[in-house]
C-alpha cells in the first residue's frame, strides 16, 4: 500500500510493504499516481516526499511466482510504473526522494524521478533487470543516462552491479548522501527548506529542467514495447527461476 500523511505544508508518501522490501504491484502504483495528482492539486501542499517503510526504499516490481504452474506475466505493473513516474516528473510541487535503503529495478526510477534525491549511506542503487532477462523500465533508460551519462548508464544497466549511495553521489546519480544516524534529521530539514521555497518558481524550475534534460514519454514508450516482448521470453522465465532458486541463470537468447 501507499501510506499518505500530510503535516502542514509537507506531504509524505511511503511505500508500505516492508515484508517484500516495498516491491510494487499495479494497485500500489495506481494509488501512488492518484495520491500524487491529488496532492499536487492542493495549494496547501508545498513539498511531497517519497520513502520506503522498513529497511528498503523499493526493491522493484513484485513478481507473481506461483508455487506450481507457469509464471504469471504481469504487464499491468509495467504500465502502472510508467504512469507513476510520469506523474512524479509532471508535478509542479517539488518532490524529495528519501532513499533509506535498497532501490532496485524500477525503484531506481522512482528515486530519480523526484527532484532531489537524499540517500542514507546504507542505501544502494541497482538496475537488476538483466539478471532476470529484462531491460530497465519506468523511464530508467532516460533518467539514469540524464543523471550520469551514457557510459555509466550502460555500465549499471548491463552489469546490474550494486552501486553504494556514496558512489552514486560521487557520480551525480543522486544529490546528497548522509550518514544513517543523520538521515532522519537531514530529511526533515531539507523538506522544510523546499517547502519554504517560492512555489511558482520551483514549479517553473523543475518543469524547465525536466524539459531540457528528459524525453521521458519517448523513453517509457520504448521501454514498454521492449519489456512486454521480453516478459514473454524463455530467458525471463529462466531468470526468475534462477533468482528464486538462488542459482546462476543459463540464458539462451530465446
Amino acid at each position: 500500500m501507499i501510506r499518505v500523511r500530510v503535516a502542514g505544508d509537507i506531504a509524505a508518501l511511503t511505500f508500505d510493504a516492508p515484508e517484500r522490501l516495498n516491491a510494487v504491484d499495479a494497485p500500489m502504483l495506481a494509488d501512488l499516481t492518484a495520491a500524487l495528482e491529488r496532492l499536487d492539486a492542493d495549494p496547501g501542499v508545498r513539498v511531497i516526499t517519497l520513502t520506503g517503510a522498513g529497511r528498503g526504499f523499493c526493491a522493484g516490481a513484485s513478481l507473481a511466482v506461483p508455487a506450481d504452474g507457469p509464471l504469471e506475466i504481469d504487464t499491468a505493473t509495467l504500465y502502472a510504473a510508467g504512469r507513476a513516474v510520469a506523474a512524479m516528473t509532471a508535478t509542479r510541487t517539488p518532490m524529495l526522494a528519501l532513499v533509506n535503503g535498497v532501490a532496485a529495478g524500477v525503484g531506481v526510477s522512482f528515486a530519480l524521478a523526484a527532484d532531489y534525491v537524499l540517500a542514507s549511506e546504507a542505501a544502494s542503487f541497482m538496475l537488476a533487470f538483466t539478471k532476470i532477462g529484462l531491460m530497465p523500465d519506468g523511464g530508467a533508460t532516460a533518467l539514469v543516462a540524464a543523471s550520469i551519462g551514457r557510459a555509466r548508464a550502460m555500465r549499471l544497466a548491463l552489469t546490474a552491479e550494486r552501486l553504494p549511495a556514496a558512489t552514486a553521489a560521487q557520480w551525480g546519480l543522486i544529490a546528497e548522501v548522509v550518514p544513517t544516524a543523520e538521515f532522519a534529521a537531514r530529511s526533515a530539514v531539507l523538506a522544510r527548506e523546499l517547502a519554504a521555497s517560492a512555489p511558482l518558481a520551483t514549479g517553473a524550475t523543475k518543469t524547465a529542467i525536466n524539459a531540457a534534460s528528459l524525453d521521458l514519454a519517448a523513453a517509457i514508450g520504448r521501454e514498454e514495447t521492449g519489456q512486454e516482448a521480453l516478459l514473454h521470453t524463455a530467458d525471463f522465465r529462466e531468470g526468475v527461476g534462477a533468482f528464486n532458486g538462488k542459482r546462476a541463470a543459463r540464458f539462451h537468447g530465446a
